[in-house]
């Protein structure tokens, strides 16, 4: 989940000191540019239709929080999912990728086709928010039993899309164009590095038959209040990459290091070495990049030296091709390292990585008036967040627009709240509303211009 969204730029705004110093500059913000004609007829009845459901969509985003569900177990939502929208009229296909629902909406007239994708599951986290309806749910998670949350919104993401789906089946006669709804199960990643979640949607067809010509998605944050929507063209949330280091020596006893190969002092040679890659091996002035090594696991007695050490940790960028790059420079790296002590190091990417997030600049151009026309909030340009999301994958496939939705309650800091996965993340349900009325504008509004 993205983290460190910050308004970007220069002339401050009141309406986003409390989620930074930095602020939207007026450059960035979009010239005002008139929503279509077809758009401006439709416009009253997003507005209208959305506050209508509001309640109902506060009501499945409660019942949802109170019932989470880990990755690929998510078969309560998925099922909610289901029967709404068939009572809708989508047609809708299920068990995508385990339990993912895949759902299309044919307009009255023709035209291209847009998805609209919301994450379904929860994480292993004991919720520590007072209310109603706060979670006590227990499940398996690996090997372990553990305490089941929302702590990133995805219940949130999930009603606001029956919400969206709902808004737009009541005026499917007049849209130009086929609605392709993705409830994806696993955003937050599987036990034991599985691939699943939005690869395994789109290996299993999801944007299949029909082709959507572009993919819009959000995002509740915290880092931003109620009626805030952070956006920015190109990289918006980082890559997400594991490692895991093994490093080789050769045991013997702590008085006598010249009789083997110490793992210990490579490896730690071998983290500085990690640090210099991003610090003296990277081109900064384009991306910059993190490179964290989380855990350091060697020996199990003060005056043995051991045979090995294991390592691992985190690696964020937003350059596919630094991605790569910087993957390369690791291995490289650890091998010489390690050489030159006499011992061997292998370092592993887990296969389950997430690539950067890239909103597609000249979609996110075209589409910047239209997140500025939303009733009752504001769009700000933003900075990057180092989190991961495999939304990542579908905007691969289709020219992608990924948005932030500010979650903080107007008046609080935002800098301040809670981050999510936090235990105590929390939602203000009015955002769910600004949600609804930003995908079904977007949908109407790049529909409409594609009549143009």
């Amino acid at each position: 989940m993205p983290r460190s969204l910050r308004p970007h730029a220069r002339l401050c705004l009141p309406i986003v000191l409390a989620v930074s110093t930095l602020c939207a500059s007026a450059q960035d913000a979009p010239t005002s540019v008139p929503a279509p004609a077809a758009a401006q007829a439709l416009y009253p009845l997003i507005a209208e239709r959305s506050k209508a459901i509001e309640q109902k969509v506060i009501a499945w985003r409660r019942d949802i929080h109170q019932h989470p569900e880990l990755g690929n177990q998510e078969k309560r939502t998925a099922a909610l999912v289901a029967a709404h929208l068939k009572a809708l009229g989508y047609e809708v296909r299920e068990g995508v990728a385990v339990t993912g629902v895949v759902a299309v909406l044919r307009g009255g007239k023709p035209g291209p086709v847009v998805a609209l994708r919301a994450d379904m599951d929860a994480l292993p986290v004991k919720e520590q928010v007072d209310v109603p309806f706060a979670s006590k749910a227990r499940a398996k998670w690996g090997f372990a039993d553990v305490d089941v949350m929302h702590a990133c919104g995805h219940d949130g993401h999930v009603a606001i899309l029956m919400g969206v789906a709902e808004v737009l089946a009541s005026m499917k006669a007049q849209l130009p164009g086929t609605v392709k709804l993705v409830f994806q199960p696993a955003e937050e990643k599987l036990p034991n590095a599985e691939i699943g979640g939005a690869r395994r949607m789109l290996a299993e067809g999801a944007f299949d038959a029909p082709k959507p010509d572009v993919v819009f998605g959000l995002h509740l944050v915290s880092a931003l209040n109620t009626g805030q929507i952070g956006y920015k063209p190109g990289p918006i949330t980082a890559s997400s990459d594991t490692f895991k280091v093994s490093v080789k020596g050769r045991q013997t006893h702590g008085s006598q290091p010249w009789s083997g190969v110490d793992p210990i002092v490579l490896g730690s040679q071998i983290v500085l070495g990690f640090q210099t890659i991003a610090s003296r091996q990277v081109d900064v002035t384009k991306e910059p990049s993190v490179l964290s090594v989380g855990t350091f696991q060697a020996g199990m007695r003060y005056n043995i030296i051991p045979d090995a050490a294991e390592m691992s940790g985190t690696l964020r960028t937003y350059d596919e091709r630094m991605r790569q790059s910087i993957m390369d420079r690791m291995r490289n790296t650890a091998s010489h390292i390690a050489q030159s002590g006499g011992g061997t190091a292998e370092v592993r990417f887990e296969p389950d990585g997430y690539a950067p997030t890239v909103n597609d600049p000249a979609l996110t151009a075209q589409m910047a008036p239209s997140l500025q026309r939303i009733p009752d909030a504001k769009a700000l340009v933003i900075q990057k967040g180092t989190g991961g999301e495999d939304f990542s994958f579908f905007a691969q496939k289709a020219p992608g627009l990924f948005v932030m939705i500010g979650s903080t309650p107007p008046g609080q800091d935002a800098s301040k709240a809670e981050p999510n996965h936090s235990p105590r993340f929390f939602v203000d349900e009015a955002s769910l509303l600004v949600g609804t009325r930003t995908l079904s504008q977007l949908t109407v509004d790049y529909m409409t211009m594609a009549q143009k």
